[in-house]
């Protein structure tokens, strides 16, 4: 409770004061400072008695905030090692051919960003010019994830390189005859050149960051030593405020990623506006930064700074400048020097002395464009104090100005992400800033030429050989990637053969499976299991003594449960990657993972297995990131369905994945009934993504909780599991003229199926066959390629219809999702053809009592088999009044 005077008790009331006399003088000093000197005094004396305690070791918390101040002086920059002079001009030629790529398009209306990249040249430039690794040197090169829409500007370096033609930046954006460029970094669109999709904002950080850990995995287990490898992720002030983007960076601190470095383009603005207007964007993610553990170094003022701060005797200036709000920073660089006068200078009389000593160039220079993210010597101090710290990462704030270069129409203007193309005046402009040899002859105001100084030019052969120097060309990626051999069949084989009487839920059977993949001596060790917690609920503490989970301090305490069998072991070698409780974490690894061939050109076999409901509902962005950067792997549904998982009720209940999954042109997904179909499709899934021909593909399993006795496989069913359906079970009819129909089932659909098969033959004299659908997507898949095939004028008949051919009565089909997800199929089955299925939202029940409120159970699915016969007359319409009463519904 506080105490009459309202003063707040502090954690130092619990500690014993030794010396009170001594702890007095210290406060009385301090109060004589602040009434003698000044309250700024006062404060400037604390934060340097903290930073020399914090020099000298002492324990005491860290400042989470400094002044806005660069972090590195100018005296203390490094020597520049580089032709600064070269280095701009080959940035002056990086800007104009982005802009001039931007507002070529721009003619044909297909957009384009200009406003990013022009104020982030110079933390790319310098990145190129000395610090990103390529790819032809030794080890993996560095990883670069580049901000979305700073595109363009890789794409001018890139064809002043000689990598692009003219002919590939006329068609940015115009990707649909093949010879086009995409609007952002795309790996599957532009394989050879992109590495990692950014554009949707917040999963580049994200990814980077487990990129990073995933390097340190590979390391401490021994697959590859990725100890040169560095990831620099880029990103925009504004992006930062998506929740991904920050996610992880505990993460990242407490497993001292010194191995990754943030780059954050602080511009102060976002596509509509300031980024924190009425605040101070720079501070707020330094306190954020270091208060979860990363070291901070921020690069916000350009040498035409020095002399203002020179001239600060009193602190004014350091204060103003921390002060005054984003959003009125951001006027200053579009006022002119009067209102600059005025308004910033004005605000105390100190300042108002030290203008007094400026002239009006010096004061336009700084407000206007002086930022230390548009000055090479200042970035690649920044840069250098990056890699030279370690034990946590590092991220690089660095103040820029948005649109820097383009004019005064563009620059610190509200709209000018939104600003798709230049006029022929403010290219000259921009031509005569930059000082480039462009003649007035060739600035035609419709279509503005691209520049190259040729291809043996002295600004092309520095380029060449730095980037020679740094191991080749950036940004690439390539594929190295060896296909692994198949797997011993003995892990198959036991599956195969059934459980007999012994109730196995898929769930189980998949970890089981995977357990013995792990054993296999060429490639057990290139199984990554992920889980976001909750490994015990998908039975996989088995594997944490055997595999043990990833931790690269190892484990530095007594499990409590050591003297269990399956104890909960941790190991800086381990295997699992047990993330917590993070989805999207989890789907981070599996994405690093599942692209190590391409990035470290070592081929790894992931799988993450999650509840169902939070896969592709909770993070199915990332699934399109794992498609677009052509990653490999099997995703796994566990608790599927919406039935299944007694009690959870709807935040748990998932009957939806599928249909989600079904829009993702590499994802191959199945919904297997038995352990053996789970056999068959991870050992197929092997051989596509892993094989000699491997394709850019990923799998989503779907498994359940419900333990069931696992039949034996029939024999010739391997063909049908693949491609997504068989008939399981023939039904014997009771007699010749018995009426018949097909039901269709999936995942653990299937046993209601065969219920009900039973009770249409016992009870009401139908005969019905039931199939296994493993898949109804593959089914839909193929189906499409058959009917994109007869355009061109090939006749192909679907699998499904094939499969279907001359099977009696109408077709029913039934699972535990949304009736949406088989009907995908239904326009290729010429039966009659309708579904049941979990629409709606979940709820809290027995599996019996949930399946009855969806009407999928065995009896519903009675019922609804003798409805669709009595509508084609081949049974009585009172059967089916007479089961509905029978069986309660």
């Amino acid at each position: 409770m506080p105490d009459p005077v309202g003063k707040l008790p502090s954690e130092l009331d619990q500690l014993p004061d030794r010396d009170a006399e001594e702890t007095a003088e210290w406060a009385a000093s301090l109060d004589a400072v602040t009434e003698h000197a000044g309250p700024h005094r006062a404060a400037y004396l604390m934060r340097r008695t903290l930073q020399h305690a914090e020099s000298a070791g002492i324990p005491v918390p860290a400042l989470l905030e400094t002044d806005y101040l660069n972090t590195i002086p100018t005296a203390a920059e490094p020597a520049f090692d580089g032709d600064e002079a070269m280095e701009t001009r080959i940035a002056g030629w990086n800007r104009w051919n982005a802009a001039a790529m931007v507002t070529r398009g721009a003619r044909l209306g297909v957009g384009g960003h200009i406003a990013t990249f022009a104020s982030a040249a110079w933390l790319y430039e310098t990145g190129f010019n000395h610090f990103f690794r390529g790819k032809e040197g030794e080890g993996s090169g560095d990883q670069l994830y580049i901000q979305g829409h700073a595109s363009p500007g890789i794409y001018a370096r890139a064809f002043l390189d000689g990598r692009l033609t003219e002919e590939h930046l006329d068609n940015f954006r115009q990707e649909a005859g093949g010879k086009g460029l995409p609007s952002y970094p795309h790996p599957r669109r532009l394989p050879w050149l992109w590495e990692f999709p950014t554009v949707s904002m917040g999963l580049g950080p994200l990814s980077a960051i487990y990129q990073a850990r995933f390097n340190r995995y590979l390391t401490n287990r021994g697959i590859k030593d990725t100890s040169a490898s560095h990831v620099w992720a880029f990103l925009g002030d504004g992006e930062m405020d998506e929740p991904e983007s920050t996610a992880a960076l505990a993460l990242a601190a407490r497993e001292g990623l010194d191995n990754l470095t943030f780059v954050i383009n602080c511009n102060l603005q976002r596509l509509d506006g300031p980024v924190r207007a009425n605040f101070k964007i720079v501070q707020e993610l330094e306190s954020q930064f270091r208060g979860a553990g990363w070291n901070v170094v921020k690069s916000l003022w350009g040498s035409a700074w020095d002399e203002l701060f020179a001239l600060d005797t009193t602190g004014a200036l350091v204060r103003r400048l921390r002060a005054v709000p984003d959003a009125q920073f951001q006027t200053y660089a579009t006022r002119d020097v009067a209102y600059i006068r005025e308004h910033f200078f004005g605000a105390e009389p100190a300042l108002a002395e030290l203008a007094k000593l400026l002239t009006d160039a010096k004061i336009a220079e700084c407000f206007h464009t002086s930022r230390g993210g548009h000055e090479a010597r200042k970035v690649y101090a920044a840069y250098r104090a990056a890699l030279a710290h370690k034990g946590a990462p590092t991220v690089v704030l660095a103040q820029t100005v948005k649109g820097y270069t383009l004019g005064a129409g563009f620059e610190s203007r509200n709209a000018n992400h939104q600003m798709k193309k230049l006029s022929g005046e403010q290219f000259r402009a921009m031509r005569d800033l930059l000082e480039l040899p462009i003649p007035d002859s060739t600035l035609n105001e419709e279509l503005v030429p691209y520049a190259h100084p040729g291809a043996d030019s002295p600004e092309v052969r520095y380029l060449q050989e730095r980037r020679a120097e740094l191991g080749g060309p950036a940004p690439a990626r390539r594929v190295h990637a060896v296909a692994l051999p198949q797997p011993s069949e003995k892990a198959f084989q036991s599956v195969y053969k059934g459980s007999g009487k012994q109730s196995v839920a898929t769930t189980m059977a998949f970890v089981r499976l995977v357990k013995d993949l792990m054993r296999d001596k060429e490639t057990g060790r290139r199984w990554v299991p992920i889980v976001p917690d909750e490994a015990r609920t998908f039975g996989m503490e088995a594997l944490f003594p055997s595999a043990g989970i990833y931790s690269p301090l190892g484990q530095t305490y007594d499990p409590v449960d050591r003297d269990q069998i399956m104890y909960y072991k941790e190991a800086k070698d381990g295997q699992i990657l047990n993330e917590g409780i993070t989805e999207a974490g989890s789907m981070a690894d599996f994405i690093a993972a599942a692209t190590s061939y391409a990035t470290h050109g070592e081929t790894m076999i992931p799988f993450y297995i999650f509840y169902s409901m939070f896969g592709w509902q909770r993070t199915g962005d990332q699934m399109w990131q794992l498609a677009d950067q052509l990653g490999k792997g099997f995703i796994v549904g566990a608790t599927a369905g919406r039935t299944t998982l007694t009690g959870e009720g709807l935040q748990h209940a998932d009957g939806h994945s599928h249909l989600l999954a079904a829009t993702n042109p590499a994802s191959l997904n199945y919904d297997p009934a038995f352990a053996y179909e789970v056999a068959v499709i991870v050992k197929d899934g092997l051989r596509r993504m892993y094989g000699p021909d491997a394709e850019d593909v990923f799998y989503y399993l779907t498994v359940y909780n419900e333990p069931m006795p696992q039949p034996a496989m029939p024999e010739g069913v391997e063909e049908g599991i693949v491609k997504g359906l068989y008939r399981f079970k023939e039904g014997v009819p009771a007699k010749a003229d018995a009426p018949r129909l097909q039901l269709l089932a999936s995942g653990t659909a299937i046993h209601w199926a065969l219920e009900a098969q039973e009770l249409l033959a016992a009870e009401w004299g139908v005969t019905a066959d039931v199939w296994s659908a493993t898949s109804w997507g593959e089914l839909r898949r193929e189906a499409l390629e058959c009917d994109e095939a007869l355009l061109r004028g090939e006749q192909r008949t679907p699998y499904v219809t094939r499969a279907l051919d001359g099977a009696q009565g109408p077709v029913l089909a039934v699972s535990d999702w949304m009736r949406q997800v088989p009907d995908q199929i239904s326009q290729w089955v010429e039966q009659d053809y309708s579904s049941l299925g979990t629409d709606g939202f979940g709820l809290s029940d027995t599996r019996e009592a949930a399946r009855r409120h969806f009407g999928v159970d065995a009896r519903s699915v009675t019922v609804a088999a003798l409805a669709q016969l009595a509508r084609r007359g081949e049974v009585p319409a009172s059967s089916v009044k007479e089961a509905r009463e029978r069986y309660g519904l």
